[in-house]
């Protein structure tokens, strides 16, 4: 367990802090990223409006070291729930000390508790070291999403 390990709600009024720590996971996952303005605009808009998500900061003796976003969907044709868990960001500088793990691990088990019958995510291609976590989680690939680009 790590000492002075929290998660907490993010604040409205901490949007420009969130938006510029999302912003460098974004660049982490896609060094290409650029925030157009529907991005600026919505994004954590849309997240803090919806009450099926849950955005909170993780952090480490009272500073913020990243944050887990997850939530509950309704099964597109069944009437079942579906965990999701969109994104699990840690600032390079306190990875591998287990906070992830301790964060995730907690999110499955408030999803669990809220009856969902899967946990779903997405890792990126090029992505090693999460999805190795996420299968120490026991998470396990069933699918490839494929994606086309439609030009602007």
């Amino acid at each position: 367990m790590n000492t002075g390990l929290l998660m907490k709600p993010v604040l409205i009024r901490e949007r420009k802090i969130f938006l510029e720590m999302a912003k460098k996971h974004f660049k982490e996952l896609n060094p290409n990223f650029v925030p157009f303005d529907d991005w600026k605009a919505h994004y954590f808009e849309s997240i803090q409006s919806n009450e099926s998500i849950a955005l909170r900061w993780i952090t480490v003796k009272k500073k913020r070291v990243g944050f887990i976003l997850f939530g509950v969907e309704k099964h597109r044709f069944l009437p079942r729930k579906i965990g999701a868990i969109y994104e699990l960001y840690v600032v390079p500088k306190y990875r591998r000390r287990g906070i992830g793990r301790t964060c995730a691990g907690q999110v499955i088990d408030e999803l669990q508790a809220l009856r969902v019958s899967r946990i779903q995510l997405e890792v990126t291609k090029k992505n090693g070291k999460a999805a190795s976590l996420w299968r120490q989680l026991g998470f396990e690939k069933v699918s490839e999403r494929f994606v086309f680009e439609s030009a602007d």
